[in-house]
């Protein structure tokens, strides 16, 4: 039997204006336009809810209690890791590993694969995510997030490999981040859509908030650290050089607009339309942002809501991963704007 809900339905689901949907019931009635699914993948969602919940108490608390500041270690991307982060990363696995839905995990946190411990089931689904991303941003009190992925694995059974975590973006069943701001926000995709729920913290419940988000097939922002320019290669720099200039024919110049944690520039983008971007540069040449962790999911949301996800060349769901902490240039947003990009990138422009 399938246990994926990424198959178009036959019996849409319809939302009344004005009608009080919590993302349990929201879920749920998606399933049961699958009658042959067994309920994995829904109560994987559920359990990924909670885990948001869990971390956005504690990001939310985190002026009044000892958990700012480093932790003292550093992580396998060389970045010294904060105290959050690390309550973070343990939070998505001790919710995960003892489920019996999961044959293996990986951290952006962490420099192996998590397995499941062998006393506990192994299941279907992979598990991929992000903890908490931008996180060097808490001290100053700017959103951060979680960022998540879902596969099916690919080996027949047991404790999972990496050949289950080594994937193409395409193979995503599903995906999305959880904003941790002056609310927090959850999005998520099956591959039917997007959907945006903010978390009512007086009940405890996230509240569907945007229905079938739909990007502008054009924006006018621009995000990205210019603090990097003179690094930026010269099809990069002339296309930044293009966004700046003044064409009210074709709704130039763009506006600059960069958080630095990246949940919170994408979700602008996904909201606002326009384009993020963190391209390859003299710096990083390969790039900066984690393929598995972030372009993946980040990209999967970005085409189901209308929009485009790529390394400049190659569309970001196409890239096979080789290595668990393989890095890519990334730019995604407005289907148009996007490939705005991609013409500088490839010297068609």
């Amino acid at each position: 039997m399938s246990n994926d809900l990424t198959a178009t339905t036959k019996t849409p689901i319809v939302t009344r204006p004005n009608q009080i949907v919590t993302i349990e019931r929201h879920i749920l009635e998606r399933q049961t336009a699958y009658p042959e699914a067994r309920g994995d993948l829904t109560q994987l969602l559920y359990d990924i809810a909670l885990t948001g919940k869990l971390i956005g108490r504690e990001v939310n608390k985190a002026g009044l209690v000892d958990i700012l500041g480093e932790t003292g270690i550093t992580n396998v991307q060389g970045e010294r890791v904060q105290k959050l982060d690390d309550y973070a990363n343990e939070c998505f696995i001790k919710t995960f590993d003892h489920g019996g839905l999961l044959c293996v995990m990986a951290s952006e946190e962490e420099d192996e694969a998590v397995p499941i411990p062998s006393r506990f089931e192994c299941g279907d689904y992979v598990l991929l995510f992000d903890p908490l991303d931008g996180s060097s941003n808490i001290d100053a009190n700017v959103s951060v997030g979680s960022i998540w992925s879902i596969y099916k694995r690919k080996t027949a059974s047991g404790p999972g490999t990496i050949e289950d975590l080594l994937r193409q973006g395409s193979e995503q069943v599903a995906a999305g981040y959880i904003a941790y701001g002056s609310s927090t926000m959850m999005v998520y995709t099956t591959g039917t859509g997007v959907s945006g729920f903010t978390l009512d913290p007086s009940i405890g419940e996230f509240l569907l908030s945007h229905p079938d988000i739909q990007m502008p097939k054009q924006g006018s922002i621009y995000s990205l650290n210019e603090g990097y320019r003179n690094l930026l290669f010269d099809s990069t720099a002339r296309f930044l050089d293009y966004l700046q200039e003044e064409d009210a024919e074709t709704g130039r110049p763009y506006s600059g607009r960069y958080i630095g944690s990246m949940v919170a520039d994408v979700h602008r983008t996904l909201l606002y339309g326009g384009i993020f971007m963190y391209p390859a540069s003299k710096k990083a040449p390969g790039g900066k942002l984690r393929l598995m962790y972030e372009a993946n999911p980040m990209g999967f949301i970005m085409e189901q809501a209308g929009g485009m996800a790529s390394t400049g060349s190659e569309r970001i769901l196409d890239v096979q991963a080789t290595e668990l902490h393989q890095r890519v240039p990334l730019y995604m947003g407005s289907e148009e704007t996007v490939k705005l990009a991609i013409e500088f990138e490839t010297g068609v422009r």
